[in-house]
């Protein structure tokens, strides 16, 4: 395993943190992070998360463990060499054109398709992703789009929550800035 980089983030609005590393294990990608932060609810959260890809960043499986209030969490997702994707052992439907696991806790995971889809700038990609919904406790389909506008910046959409902004991101391809919600403090 070979660490390539590494990021802290501060949440907006919210207490909270969450720190990431990029690992290469062979061909291989894997994100390895946590995150201890206050939900919007007011419960308070501590979460580890890990999510592997294949050597094209299609995403293989995912890890969520920890505790949400008194609620303990502990996640397994799966997405197979066949496109479905199960949460705990169990199938869930009609995500099989979903390529990418989105934790929406953290802004670690777009990195996944960021370096996936690898836009040249000026370029633009829907990114329909399988979501995990901490409150519903589940796997859903979230719409998303991505253009890139410089070096650093790209214009994000998530139609579903209604929000709309320019992601800073570093060389790296994690998000540096994410208005409202996150912020690169080392």
């Amino acid at each position: 395993m070979q660490t390539l980089a590494t990021i802290l983030w501060r949440r907006i609005g919210q207490p909270g943190h969450d720190v990431c590393r990029l690992e290469r294990m062979g061909e291989n990608w894997q994100i390895d992070g946590g995150a201890a932060f206050r939900h919007e609810d007011g419960r308070v959260a501590q979460l580890h998360y890990r999510v592997r890809c294949d050597r094209a960043w299609h995403t293989q499986w995912g890890t969520v463990r920890g505790w949400l209030g008194g609620e303990a969490i502990d996640l397994s997702i799966v997405h197979d060499t066949r496109g479905g994707w199960k949460l705990n052992d169990v199938p869930v439907a009609e995500l099989g054109h979903c390529v990418d696991l989105d934790l929406g806790f953290t802004p670690a995971t777009n990195l996944l398709q960021l370096r996936r889809l690898h836009l040249a700038a000026g370029e633009a990609a829907d990114a329909p992703v399988a979501w995990l919904d901490l409150d519903g406790g589940g796997l859903t389909e979230l719409q998303q789009r991505y253009e890139r506008r410089s070096d650093s910046d790209y214009w994000y959409a998530a139609p579903r929550f209604d929000y709309e902004a320019m992601l800073e991101v570093t060389p790296d391809g994690f998000i540096r800035r994410y208005p409202t919600m996150w912020e690169a403090e080392a």
